[in-house]
């Protein structure tokens, strides 16, 4: 018996990003599900783990962005010994122009030997962005997030980085790991379009900050969205985490992985709300942006509440 040309037209297109929703970050309209390239150096993050394929990590990327994303994260820190995000980054993304958002952070530093150093000084920050425009290959960077490092104030950092905004190296501020009255604080100083803190599932709490982001209209990115509570350390792995009762339940229900569950959750917290979770496993990523097209059912919801 032959398929007809009407029945293959009923077959369910693949998942994308754009299932995910959007939101307006900065001069770009985003899809909510993003990528994040910290994963793309190694099979863990930094110096840990094995180096991954370079001409794998930028098919990531490029595979990712045909799937629909068109918001990506990274940052001149992110580097093991062979490779480094940005510039794998910077060749995935030259055929594709400035379609795509790409944010990056600036605080933190690593030297040439991958340790890391005393975090940058506010006369720092300028060679840092412009380290970063040097590596991604750009005039100029769509989004940058000052990642706080124990300042009790962050104005004086911020207030050097809304100076390179106003010329012209930066077109867009983020904060990153960031108390409420910080976020109030970088504000007074300039716009804020996005604030990257840790939030997820099992680690929530950042919820006072994404309840004050929701209501100023700016983009809550939270990072290591995947993670559950029992996974621990700088870059934590849930494929290592015990999983929830809760959490598995649900996944069951909807054919899914936890992981997607989880994903899921994250964007199911408001529409400012943005997924950005990184790998530099094709089949992860193809499952990641698959979460973008589930919807939690508010008996899933109150379910996921008790998970870890």
């Amino acid at each position: 018996m032959t398929t007809s040309k009407n029945s293959e037209s009923h077959v369910a297109p693949s998942p994308t990003a754009a299932d995910s929703g959007t939101y307006r970050l900065g001069e770009h309209t985003v899809h909510r599900l993003g990528f994040g390239a910290m994963r793309l150096t190694g099979t863990e993050a930094f110096h840990g783990g094995v180096p991954r394929d370079r001409e794998t990590s930028i098919a990531v990327v490029r595979r990712a962005v045909e799937l629909g994303v068109n918001h990506v994260d990274t940052a001149a820190f992110y580097f093991s010994s062979l490779r480094s995000a940005n510039e794998i980054v910077n060749a995935a993304l030259a055929p594709f122009g400035d379609e795509v958002l790409v944010a990056t952070k600036v605080g933190p530093r690593r030297d040439r030997g991958g340790e890391w150093s005393a975090a940058a000084r506010p006369d720092q920050l300028r060679g840092d962005v412009e380290e970063n425009l040097r590596q991604l290959g750009r005039d100029h960077l769509d989004l940058v997030y000052l990642r706080k490092m124990g300042w009790e104030s962050i104005a004086e950092h911020f207030g050097a980085l809304a100076e390179l905004r106003e010329a012209g190296l930066v077109r867009n501020l983020g904060v990153s790991d960031v108390t409420s009255a910080q976020l109030a604080e970088a504000r007074a100083i300039a716009p804020v379009a996005a604030v990257q803190n840790r939030f997820s599932l099992g680690h929530r709490d950042a919820v006072e900050v994404l309840d004050a982001c929701g209501q100023a209209g700016i983009a809550f990115v939270p990072f290591f969205a995947i993670a559950g509570a029992r996974a621990s350390g700088a870059a934590p792995d849930p494929t290592n985490a015990e999983e929830s009762s809760e959490v598995l339940a649900v996944a069951k229900a909807h054919g899914a992985t936890p992981q997607q569950i989880r994903l899921a959750w994250t964007l199911a917290q408001g529409p400012h709300v943005l997924a950005i979770p990184g790998t530099g496993d094709p089949a992860h990523l193809e499952a990641n942006i698959a979460a973008g097209a589930i919807r939690l059912t508010q008996d899933d919801l109150t379910a996921l509440e008790s998970a870890a």
